[in-house]
């Protein structure tokens, strides 16, 4: 069945995925106007599903219906998507039909306004194996004499149908408090999710949901979805007074402008929506499985384990100390080892050498090579840390090119972790920095970089540009240029994205990156936390997950070597502690936890993925690939003498049977699903556990 279907007596397509559909219409005065997001129908049950919205009850009332690409102009009095001024300073637009295409799964409708040269495609895409809809906009000036500004240009508007209550899920956190999960009623008045910041940010993820306050994990209407960028970006969620709620987003954030020049074109970034009648859990499945199907590179590889050197020297980086970590990692079996910050230029602090990414002759005389082969001897891969989007002032690239940093003419240049950021928007800027990246990767044959971003946008000025704001998109599209030729040029590259920690996670740099630095803070009790609501969109593949320390560096908890183990084994598993500290019975602990996550790791990276909930603070993660099934569980704290009872599993057949590979016990599935599934947990605080079982008929 085709995904596009078009009923042109009533100017209506509809486009169908798996389990769900999307339909709009062309309305009589040329805009596209939402008609459904939700179940399945049919064309003719589409058709039958246009509003017949009576007329507004008072001069005070909007336009009935909504639009697909919500504009200023007429009744419309809710937060636009596109906003334009013309050279003679009118702002209204009125569109007239100009035809639409299809292609594959692909929709484009066009709409040209009816009396300035400037035309606009509203493009759908959808997929055969997904009920995810992807929707962007192109903005295309046709005069051939006259700029047009765009003060605000978003990607889309969704629209969800009537109910009696809304409910608003979302993720708002810090650094080292990343992805906290929120839900909220969504209030009638305009709400507004963004990061001013220049990147995603760790305050705030262009991820939303949406239901009517009654979902839950496993049952329930979900709607939600998630931009593709990694800049500043800007959401607006309206519920106005006659019980509408819609929302717009896309990249940029209030204050904004680009200046579309005679004959120039502007895409926005890639929104994508998805309605799920399963509740949360299904919604993040079928998120999942988009991402691992549409948007990484590599989905079919498996993580490594990696090593990364930071909590263990810090800035203190010289050959000798990182060979004797390697040796350690090696013999762990860890299969990547990754040199972080410090061995470049004078970087002996985070005062200074930012930019100049020669390696330090004192710390290596011979350059890294002799380190990147004893890596290779030792069975593993080789990473570096970079930060190609920073530079220090007290380094000799900014020496040279003071110029080439975001600033403002008359203002102080604001520093933060005394660093500035570079502008990749130009061109000279962006260019230096993707040959020292392919010269860096060609001559040490880099397997990993761990791609960092430590601040974000001040003063984010290009003096003697005509345009200076176009930098705040014209830089992130510059990041993802640099990548993708790395990436191009050097196929067995792989790519963290990092921004101290989660501050660039979504799925514009996915489609770059191959996983995510999730978040600087590793303590495994408030891990628990920040992994529950990055799943939420992501899948355990692309979730850098450490063991480090105990006392945890952030939070100075103590909590066993196994707990940390546990938590970190939910995601793409690392070491990050100091293994010249570590005793000979956490050496052979960790190598034996290490050895017991390659076993599972296809079925956590690979599988898919059911968040539980049992008695009080008891938690957990079940992950289902074809017969084998992985249970993670975790109790941080419980109360004196209270044991949390059996744990119920979610994704088992009750007319199949399951056996413990480790105790050799088997467990009826309806006992499992009902009753749960006895954990024996050890004693005390930061309690949990690993079970594998594997399905027997």
């Amino acid at each position: 069945m085709p995904t596009v279907l078009f009923h042109p007596d009533h100017r209506l397509w509809l486009l169908c995925g798996p389990t769900a559909a999307y339909a709009v219409r062309l309305a009589e005065d040329g805009a596209v106007r939402h008609v459904h997001w939700g179940a399945p129908l049919t064309l003719d049950q589409a058709v039958q599903a246009v509003e017949r919205t009576s007329p507004a009850a008072s001069s005070f009332e909007a336009v009935a219906g909504v639009d697909e690409l919500t504009v200023e102009g007429g009744a419309r009095f809710g937060p636009p998507s596109l906003v334009v001024r013309f050279a003679d300073g009118t702002r209204a637009l009125q569109w007239r039909y100009a035809g639409h295409d299809v292609d594959g799964g692909h929709l484009s409708i066009h709409l040209e306004d009816q009396h300035y040269p400037l035309r606009v495609t509203l493009h759908y895409r959808t997929h055969s194996d997904s009920d995810v809809l992807e929707r962007w906009t192109t903005v295309r000036n046709l005069d051939a004499h006259q700029p047009v500004t765009l003060l605000r240009c978003d990607s889309a508007t969704w629209t969800v149908p009537h109910r009696t209550h809304y409910r608003l899920s979302h993720l708002v956190g810090g650094w080292n408090s990343e992805f906290q999960l929120r839900r909220t009623e969504i209030p009638v008045a305009e709400t507004v999710l963004t990061s001013r910041r220049g990147m995603t940010s760790h305050h705030a993820n262009p991820w939303l949901a949406v239901d009517d306050g009654t979902a839950t994990e496993e049952h329930g209407e979900v709607w939600s979805t998630a931009l593709a960028w990694s800049g500043s970006w800007r959401i607006t969620v309206h519920r106005d007074p006659v019980g509408r709620t819609t929302w717009t987003g896309g990249f940029g954030h209030e204050g904004l402008t680009w200046t579309l020049a005679p004959g120039e074109a502007l895409d926005t970034p890639i929104v994508a929506g998805l309605y799920s009648m399963g509740g949360f859990g299904s919604a993040s499945r079928a998120w999942h499985g988009y991402v691992r199907r549409h948007v990484l590179s590599h989905p079919d590889e498996t993580r490594p384990v990696l090593y990364n050197s930071w909590e263990a020297t810090g800035f203190d980086v010289d050959e000798a100390g990182q060979k004797a970590l390697a040796a350690r990692a090696a013999s762990l079996g860890v299969e990547l080892f990754v040199m972080d910050d410090g061995w470049y230029g004078a970087r002996s602090s985070e005062r200074a050498g930012l930019g100049d990414w020669v390696p330090n002759p004192a710390r290596f005389p011979n350059g890294l090579r002799p380190l990147a082969t004893e890596v290779r001897r030792l069975g593993m891969r080789f990473g570096l840390w970079v930060e190609p989007e920073m530079v220090n002032p007290d380094s000799d690239l900014y020496r040279a090119h003071p110029d080439w940093v975001l600033h403002m003419a008359n203002r102080d240049r604001t520093e933060m972790r005394h660093q500035l950021v570079l502008n990749l928007a130009r061109p000279d800027t962006a260019e230096w920095t993707h040959s020292w990246l392919d010269r860096l990767v060609s001559e040490h044959d880099v397997d990993f970089l761990k791609w960092d971003a430590n601040r974000p946008f001040t003063e984010a000025g290009w003096p003697g540009h005509g345009d200076p704001d176009r930098l705040w998109i014209a830089h992130t599209r510059a990041v993802y240029r640099i990548m993708d030729r790395l990436r191009a040029d050097h196929p067995g590259l792989r790519i963290e994205a990092c921004a101290g920690g989660g501050g660039r996670a979504d799925l514009g740099v996915l489609a770059r990156t191959d996983q995510v630095w999730t978040s600087d803070n590793t303590d495994p009790v408030d891990r628990i936390g920040i992994q529950h609501g990055f799943g939420q969109l992501y899948p355990a593949q692309v979730m850098g997950a450490w063991v480090t320390d105990s006392p945890n560096v952030a939070t100075a908890r103590r909590t066993p070597l196994r707990f940390r183990f546990h938590v970190a084994m939910a995601g793409a598993l690392g070491v990050g502690g100091d293994l010249t500290a570590w005793t000979e019975d956490e050496l052979t602990e960790a190598a034996g936890l290490i050895a017991t996550y390659k076993l599972i790791r296809p079925v956590v990276q690979h599988g898919t993925a059911y968040r539980l909930r049992g008695d009080g603070a008891l938690t957990g993660m079940q992950y289902v690939h074809g017969d084998d099934h992985v249970l993670l569980a975790w109790c941080p704290t419980r109360r004196f003498g209270h044991q949390p009872p059996p744990l119920r599993l979610a994704s088992v057949d009750v007319a199949a049977s399951y056996h413990d590979l480790e105790s050799g016990a088997t467990y009826p599935g309806a006992l499992l699903r009902h009753a749960g599934l006895p954990l024996g947990l050890p004693p005390g605080d930061h309690a949990s556990t690993l079970v594998r079982l594997r399905r027997i008929d």
